[in-house]
């Protein structure tokens, strides 16, 4: 989950990156927003496994197809649906809000790949951020303000998060855990299944059948705990389900094939 390059694959939410600095943004601000609007129509949204004790209570933690997943926390089931931010991007259910969501619109990134180096950068396309007359100012006397300190602090923090949830993911991977999904959720006796496919989950049969040593490790280490999270945590797709139903967002039912 490590930030990439700015300007070749952007993030999820980021139109834009530029690294921050006293010449151009000196006059910058930033502003709380009432809604974000980047949020809404966005279904998964990427976790660490620092926030998945938390994350559990909220929503189904997935993770993501393919050679490299990344954990994820479903926000609704169906792409473009997110059953916890309205239309114009309002919160419309209590619930924990992924560092993730809360991060943007500053990232940290590498700005030249024959480096490790990051950087503090910002999308400039935000409406949270620009040469306001009112908020936190992002420099002081051509200094970063407490303000920038803070965040930079909190990006460190999230990038460390993040090199932990790589290795949680390679060991998951290193044991054979992962299996592709499938839920099926039927709303009547005679009608067709709603079937949700396209991501991964923990194979709870391989985790039963393995040694008692290597069970005794995971423990340990604090792998077992988050898988047990994630496993627990699928329950709750049937309340999303229901939240997409009381909201109007069902798509048609699909046959499973």
């Amino acid at each position: 989950m490590a930030s990439q390059a700015p300007q070749n694959s952007l993030p999820l939410f980021y139109k834009d990156l530029i690294p921050i600095s006293s010449q151009e943004h000196g006059a910058w601000r930033f502003r709380t927003a009432e809604t974000a609007s980047f949020v809404r129509g966005e279904h998964a949204i990427p976790i660490t496994i620092d926030e998945f004790s938390i994350t559990q209570r909220f929503y189904p933690i997935i993770f993501s197809a393919g050679d490299t997943p990344v954990p994820l926390a479903l926000m609704g089931l169906n792409e473009g649906v997110n059953t916890f931010f309205d239309d114009e991007g309002k919160m419309i259910q209590e619930a924990y809000l992924p560092a993730y969501i809360r991060r943007y619109p500053y990232l940290l990134a590498k700005l030249r790949p024959d480096t490790d180096e990051l950087s503090l950068c910002i999308d400039p396309t935000s409406e949270a951020i620009g040469p306001f007359s009112e908020g936190e100012l992002l420099f002081v006397d051509d200094q970063p303000s407490e303000f920038v300190k803070e965040i930079l602090g909190f990006c460190e923090q999230f990038e460390q998060a993040g090199q932990r949830t790589a290795a949680f993911m390679a060991e998951l991977k290193a044991l054979d855990l992962l299996m592709d999904g499938e839920v099926s959720i039927q709303t009547e006796p005679d009608s067709p299944p709603f079937i949700y496919r396209g991501f991964q989950m923990v194979n709870e049969e391989k985790l039963r059948d393995l040694r008692g040593d290597t069970l005794r490790k995971m423990m340990q280490s604090g792998l077992l705990p988050l898988v047990h999270a994630h496993l627990f945590s699928l329950s709750l797709m049937r309340e999303i389900f229901s939240r997409q139903v009381a909201q109007g967002k069902m798509p048609e039912p699909q046959l499973a094939t």
